[in-house]
C-alpha cells in the first residue's frame, strides 16, 4: 500500500504497486477472498504482467515497465443484472477520456471493450463480476494499455499500436494513470446514480464503426452491415440487408478487408 497524489475520492487512494503479477486481474480476486473487507476503488499496478488475460482468456501481452496494467476493485452492488453492461460503458469512457487528454483524436471504444485509435487496438477491458443473489457484489476492472511499447511482435505489430507509436515520444503512465482514475470516478458516480441515458449516448458517440456500413464475419461469412447501437445486456445491433440483427459477444468479428 502506497500514498499517492491522485486527485480522487476513493479510485486510487489505496494503491498497490506491484513489479510482477501473472495477472493483476487475479491478483486482486485472490486479496479480496483472502482479506478483510476491501476499500472500494482499491487500484493493482503492476510494472510486468506476464499472463494477462483478454476477453474470454485470449492473451494479453505486454512489454514490462512500458505500459499500464492495471486492476480496479468496485461494489457496484447497485446496479441490477440486467443492466451490468453499463458497467463496461462507464469503464470505457473513462479509459477513452483519459487516453484522449493525450492523444486529442481518433480515440474510439470496439465493442465490446477495446480501445482503438484509428484501425488498431491501442487497449483493453476486462470486467470480472462476483454475483450474489440477484446483485454484483464485487467488480474487478482490469485495463491494459500501450503506453510507451514502441514494437510489437510480428503476429501483432499489423494491429497494435501504442501512445509512444502516435506521438513519437514518452508518456507518463502515472499521468495517465490520475487520469483515468479521475474519470473513472466520474463515470462511476453517473453510473450509481442510474443515469444510463448518458452512459448510453456518450458510449454510442465514441463508438468504433457506429453509423458507418462496414464489413464484419459470422461463422467464417462475410457481410455487410451499420451499427445502429447497443442494448441494455451489451448485445450488439447491427442493421444488415436481411434486417435487424443482435449479436452476442463473439459472435460477431469485425474486419478491414474481404
Amino acid at each position: 500500500m502506497q500514498n499517492n497524489t491522485f486527485s480522487t475520492l476513493f479510485v486510487g487512494q489505496n494503491l498497490i504497486k506491484l513489479k510482477e503479477v501473472d495477472s493483476t486481474n487475479n491478483f486482486l480476486k485472490d486479496l479480496v477472498s483472502k482479506s478483510e473487507p476491501l476499500a472500494e476503488g482499491t487500484v493493482i499496478m503492476a510494472d510486468n504482467q506476464f499472463a494477462g488475460r483478454g476477453q474470454q482468456e485470449s492473451v494479453w501481452q505486454t512489454q514490462a515497465g512500458k505500459n499500464i496494467s492495471t486492476s480496479i476493485y468496485l461494489k457496484p452492488s447497485f446496479l441490477p443484472l440486467n443492466k451490468q453492461f453499463y458497467l463496461n460503458m462507464a469503464v470505457s469512457l473513462a479509459v477513452s477520456d483519459a487516453l484522449s487528454c493525450f492523444v486529442p483524436e481518433g480515440i474510439k471504444v470496439k465493442w465490446p471493450n477495446d480501445m482503438y485509435y484509428q484501425n488498431k487496438k491501442l487497449g483493453g477491458i476486462l470486467i470480472e463480476n462476483t454475483l450474489t443473489g440477484n446483485s454484483i457484489k464485487s467488480s474487478v476492472i482490469g485495463i491494459g494499455l500501450n503506453i510507451n511499447q514502441s514494437e510489437f511482435s510480428d503476429s501483432i505489430s499489423q494491429r497494435a499500436t501504442s501512445v509512444i507509436q502516435i506521438l513519437q515520444r514518452d508518456v507518463s503512465l502515472m499521468d495517465i494513470m490520475d487520469k483515468l482514475f479521475i474519470f473513472m470516478e466520474k463515470y462511476y458516480l453517473i453510473l450509481r446514480t442510474g443515469k444510463y441515458s448518458i452512459l448510453q449516448n456518450n458510449y454510442l458517440s465514441r463508438l468504433y464503426n457506429f453509423n458507418i456500413p462496414a464489413l464484419y464475419m459470422q461463422n467464417g461469412a462475410f457481410f455487410e452491415g451499420t451499427i445502429i447501437g447497443v442494448e441494455d445486456d451489451g448485445r450488439l445491433t447491427v442493421d444488415t440487408k436481411n434486417g435487424l440483427k443482435v449479436f452476442n459477444f463473439k459472435e460477431i468479428e469485425f474486419t478491414h478487408t474481404k
